[in-house]
């Protein structure tokens, strides 16, 4: 009971992440930085007083896989709060949550081999987007320019868990978690600047709304599902990740009022039913890691 209390305290948490998001009035790249940012802040005082030699000891091969994981996480948040703004919570959620299917892509062009359900699953997941981004290009070239930053974005979010997996080899969650979200926050704060997207000056509603993403998606999310990896095993924290999809697609229409054509809740369908046979397939393959906790 407990187990599936904490599964049902995870899947909303990060099903959260779109629709708040999307609800907000803070430009993009802003919600992406002050999401890492003050999830950097709320890690700190644990990482400078418990890991303080662990930090300190972070230097060379380790340091730069750390880095370059927070670097890839930047790319993934600021394509992805991006999409939000172009199309439709449903759709830019189940595109990135393709993470899992590019991770194994990669696998098999290094080589790596897995079964017949595997294979079938990514062809059913990569046709749901066909699907999805085909009933966006009838509403308008903005929605699939959003499906597009979103599949960028899902792509960043596989390499951050390919680059993070090694990282977390040599490093501990709290001084990963510390150094990599610091290192994505700097990072989006220089692509305000460059973009020109403010940092202050919110109401204090939106203030608040930054905080709950935070709270939610950044750090409840990412713990709850830490944990359960720890105690429950990959294949059922892979599988109730994709609850996401289903998740965001409920709480959009609650929070910002998005109801998604019917076609194009097939093609979410479509995808989410590929990512199970995906994660299914995965289970008796020991070359594949676990995966990692979400990124959203």
């Amino acid at each position: 009971m407990r187990t599936l209390l904490l599964l049902a305290v995870g899947v909303v948490a990060v099903s959260l992440s779109g629709p708040l998001m999307a609800a907000a009035v803070v430009p993009p790249l802003a919600i992406a930085f002050w999401r890492n940012a003050l999830g950097t802040a709320a890690i700190a005082p644990a990482a400078v007083t418990r890991q303080r030699a662990e930090l300190r000891s972070l230097t060379g091969r380790r340091l730069g896989l750390v880095l370059a994981s927070g670097a890839v996480l930047a790319v993934h948040f600021a394509t992805w709060v991006t999409s939000l703004t172009l199309t439709s919570v449903a759709s830019a959620t189940a595109i990135v949550c393709l993470q899992l299917a590019w991770v194994v892509c990669w696998q098999l062009l290094r080589g790596e081999r897995f079964g017949a359900r595997v294979v079938a699953g990514l062809a059913l997941a990569f046709a749901g987007v066909l699907v999805v981004s085909g009933v966006d290009l009838t509403l308008s070239t903005r929605a699939v320019a959003g499906d597009g930053l979103a599949l960028i974005g899902g792509m960043a979010a596989a390499a951050y868990t390919v680059i993070g997996s090694r990282a977390r080899q040599s490093a501990s969650t709290t001084t990963y978690t510390f150094v990599c979200y610091g290192s994505c926050a700097v990072l989006l704060a220089l692509a305000c600047l460059v973009a020109g997207q403010r940092l202050g000056g919110y109401p204090a509603g939106q203030w608040a709304l930054l905080l709950l993403i935070t709270a939610t998606a950044q750090l409840l999310g990412h713990s709850v599902f830490n944990h359960l990896l720890a105690t429950t095993g990959p294949l059922l924290v892979s599988l109730a990740l994709l609850l996401e999809v289903p998740g965001a697609a409920l709480l959009a229409a609650v929070i910002v009022h998005q109801k998604p054509p019917v076609t194009a809740l097939a093609g979410l369908a479509v995808m989410v039913a590929g990512m199970a046979l995906v994660v299914a397939g995965r289970r008796t393959s020991r070359a594949v890691p676990a995966v990692e906790a979400p990124v959203d």
